[in-house]
């Protein structure tokens, strides 16, 4: 996958974030002294890259040895916690040049509260031998005693310029013919999120040339102009041609109903409505009934019934 093929090796070559990477190297002057560490930000802004880097960088050739790289929000239980963090960064390093472990932990907000008290004491227990990095989207799901035992670092959205660019380079380097209109389309596709993007690139590179038309294609961009016209026709009142249109969105661009209700959600947001707190509300409540388990296609014919009474009462 080009996501890993073009990941950055060295701090340097991160995208943008150039504060960060100047704080980063910084601490990575006195290896020993670097804490454990937290980066926070939104999704393909390069945190995972900055930990992979870090850990490059301090355990040189040996890093894959003593690294753990997990996945938090699929191993997020406090076994996992006890069973492999523990057992990992209890082990001491007796390779020549090896400070301590490195453990990456991505997604750690999606820990549970239980799992992250437990997380706590297994960094309190082992900070010679061990340092964590947590990789989060939102900070706040961090419990406090965890975030006062960390060094927090906050990435910020790739602007446009800075994705194009990159995007440019892969392109060049994989013969690719493209226009900036087309990697500006990618970026407004993936707003912002580079790894997005860079998968963007590459399944619309399959047409040999990047064009708007081909973008639009592969990134569901067309679904999206759909889901907006779908609540646009509800709020009009007409009930029969919204769900002729919804029913095409899922049968044939293959949309599931949550990511339905996610694009109407940014659809209702950009439309100049007086009641947009009321509407904002029934989409959560559909969004729940879905979430708990109830039958999707119901629950959507249910809730473009309601939009459609509401436009008609309006």
């Amino acid at each position: 996958m080009w996501v890993e093929k073009y990941r950055p090796q060295k701090l340097g070559e991160l995208v943008n974030q150039k504060q960060i990477v100047e704080r980063i190297e910084h601490l990575l002057k006195s290896p020993a002294e670097i804490p454990h560490l937290l980066f926070a930000g939104p999704p393909g802004t390069g945190k995972t890259t900055a930990a992979l880097c870090i850990a490059r960088s301090i355990l040189k050739e040996y890093w894959r040895d003593y690294a753990l790289t997990l996945n938090a929000s699929d191993e997020r239980g406090i076994h996992t916690v006890r069973e492999r963090v523990k057992t990992f960064a209890s082990y001491r390093s007796r390779s020549t040049g090896i400070p301590y472990r490195i453990i990456i932990l991505d997604e750690a907000d999606e820990m549970t509260n239980d799992a992250q008290t437990a997380l706590r004491r297994i960094m309190e227990e082992n900070s010679r031998s061990c340092r964590f990095i947590l990789i989060c989207n939102y900070s706040s799901n961090i419990i406090e005693p965890i975030q006062s035992r960390l060094a927090i670092f906050r990435f910020r959205r790739l602007e446009e310029k800075d994705v194009a660019e990159h995007l440019a380079k892969i392109s060049n380097k994989e013969g690719l013919k493209y226009n900036n209109e087309s990697l500006s389309m990618i970026y407004k596709a993936s707003k912002g999120d580079l790894r997005h993007a860079i998968n963007i690139l590459q399944t619309a590179s399959t047409f040999k040339e990047i064009t708007i038309e081909n973008i639009e294609k592969v990134s569901g961009i067309a679904g999206k102009d759909l889901v907006s016209e779908v609540v646009r026709l509800a709020l009009q009142g007409n009930f029969g041609k919204s769900r002729e249109k919804f029913i095409e969105i899922t049968r044939v661009y293959g949309m599931s109903e949550q990511d339905f209700l996610k694009h109407a959600h940014e659809a209702i947001l950009k439309m100049n409505l007086s009641n947009i707190d009321q509407i904002a509300e029934i989409l959560a409540r559909y969004d729940y009934r879905i979430i708990i388990g109830a039958h999707p296609e119901i629950q959507m014919t249910a809730l473009l019934a309601e939009l459609s009474h509401l436009g008609k009462d309006k």
